[in-house]
């Protein structure tokens, strides 16, 4: 059986997470004075409101997650998190098509890089770093992200590993794969942080929405030449 509440919980929980990712965008927006803050307001009251029902739906959930369970984490974390990531682009107006908007997100969160924009250097600066920031999480991926935060439930991440990893192996770090994984992510964190001080330029923002899509590609940068940019 599907420990079905066990999922909605993570999933829940992954949603707040979400939402605070995007009031530091919001918090970009109201530093630039720019128009997007509403559109990313109401992206996180409709994320924090249906992640709080997930969590209710899952209280009292059986701590315990075997392999079935990790494969429907892995699939839906994936479209859960874009379909509530491509509401800024969607409610703001700036990709108007629902198909666009998700391409765009799951495009990020996947580290694909591939884009339908035309104009970049028209949005909005809480916009652009929203955009920088999907393809950073994407760098490691959000089922990576998950196996870190899975310890708050009492339950381990190895079934989500096994789920997501390819090949017949499986080796760790550390036994615990949860540690495994926040060790990677402060690693991550690390590196994108000393790449922003090294090369810090006049803009503050449009460094670190550089260097998050830098580490891990060049897809998501902030102008239309991309890398040609001078």
């Amino acid at each position: 059986m599907i420990n079905s509440k066990m999922i909605f919980r993570i999933l829940g929980f992954l949603l707040l997470i979400e939402t605070v990712m995007l009031l530091c965008c919001g918090g970009v927006s109201l530093f630039y004075k720019e128009n997007d803050l509403q559109s990313f307001l109401v992206s996180s009251a409709i994320t924090t409101s249906i992640g709080i029902l997930l969590l209710a739906i899952g209280k009292d959930a059986v701590k315990s997650l075997n392999r079935r369970d990790g494969y429907v984490i892995v699939s839906v974390a994936w479209v859960t998190f874009s379909l509530f990531g491509m509401l800024p682009y969607y409610i703001g107006g700036y990709i108007p098509s629902v198909t666009d908007a998700f391409f765009e997100t799951m495009s990020g969160f996947s580290s694909t890089g591939a884009t339908i924009l035309n104009n970049i250097e028209s949005m909005p600066h809480g916009i652009l770093f929203w955009r920088a920031m999907t393809q950073w999480i994407g760098g490691l991926g959000i089922v990576f992200f998950t196996i870190a935060v899975l310890p708050i439930f009492g339950v381990g991440g190895i079934q989500v590993f096994a789920a997501e990893a390819s090949g017949p192996t499986h080796d760790k770090v550390h036994p615990r794969i949860g540690i495994t994984a926040k060790w990677i992510w402060g690693i991550y964190a690390g590196m994108t942080g000393t790449l922003i001080c090294f090369d810090y330029q006049e803009e503050a923002l449009r460094e670190i929405c550089g260097q998050c899509v830098m580490l891990q590609s060049i897809d998501f940068q902030q102008f239309e030449r991309s890398v040609l940019y001078s």
